[in-house]
């Protein structure tokens, strides 16, 4: 069976075992919510699927909104909805002591105000919120937000690379403005890319994860270096959460 057909038959079981009738999914113009978005869409299960737009760039929104009507004319039972929170974020912000005011916990304050929306409307809807992390993000370098946008019920994509995300977009036609974007976790004002946050490329750190110990150059071992560098400091989100055990 095809990758893409086996994950959307995976979805679909998922969602009737657990008798729920809806996938919600935030999208956020870049490929890998775009690619996840279609494959609960292939389901002809009930998706809904979220623009939460926060100071956002306009490329961003418009690339979200330009998938989310792809999705209506190309699929049954799919729901757009685009919600602007900046004035929620903005009130939020306004309403903290000036003390706290870290620019990278302010961003990732935006993936949990999200996370909050998707688990209104899938609570609302009986549905589940559905995680749109690829496997280096997830499980390599920890580049998702705690309670942001890793907080989710169920993660279709988890297990891929990028590259293979890559390569489900181009076989479910996915719009070329989404495929060939430079991704970004919509974070920032100034719509910094995931490679200048990160320092490498994506191809780079997949070569980084696989890595097995074999002869490399001066390059290779700056990525290396770089890749480590993100998994150690990240690694606590990628771990279950301590618990003290009493004796």
């Amino acid at each position: 069976m095809p990758l893409e057909k086996d994950i959307s038959s995976w979805l679909k079981n998922y969602l009737l075992k657990n008798n729920l009738d809806s996938f919600v999914i935030g999208i956020s113009g870049g490929i890998d919510s775009a690619v996840t978005s279609t494959l609960c869409a292939m389901t002809g299960c009930k998706t809904i699927v979220v623009t939460m737009p926060i100071l956002q760039n306009p490329d961003e929104t418009d690339r979200g909104m330009a998938h989310c009507s792809w999705l209506l004319e190309n699929y049954k039972d799919v729901e757009t909805h685009n919600i602007d929170l900046t004035d929620v974020y903005n009130q939020f912000k306004d309403t903290m002591p000036s003390q706290f005011n870290s620019p990278l916990a302010l961003a990732n304050t935006r993936a949990r105000i999200r996370m909050s929306t998707l688990y209104l409307i899938a609570g609302s809807s009986n549905g589940i919120v559905v995680g749109t992390g690829n496997k280096i993000e997830d499980f390599g370098v920890g580049f998702f937000t705690k309670y942001g946008d890793g907080g989710v019920d169920i993660s279709p994509i988890a297990d891929l690379m990028k590259s293979e995300v890559y390569d489900l977009a181009n076989k479910l036609n996915i719009i070329d403005s989404i495929v060939f974007a430079k991704p970004t976790d919509g974070l920032w004002d100034d719509g910094r890319t995931d490679e200048e946050q990160l320092g490498v490329s994506y191809d780079e750190l997949e070569w980084a994860m696989n890595y097995n110990g074999e002869e490399i150059n001066e390059k290779q071992k700056e990525t290396l270096r770089i890749y480590n560098k993100h998994r150690n400091i990240n690694l606590h989100k990628m771990k279950d959460i301590p618990i003290f055990k009493k004796k």
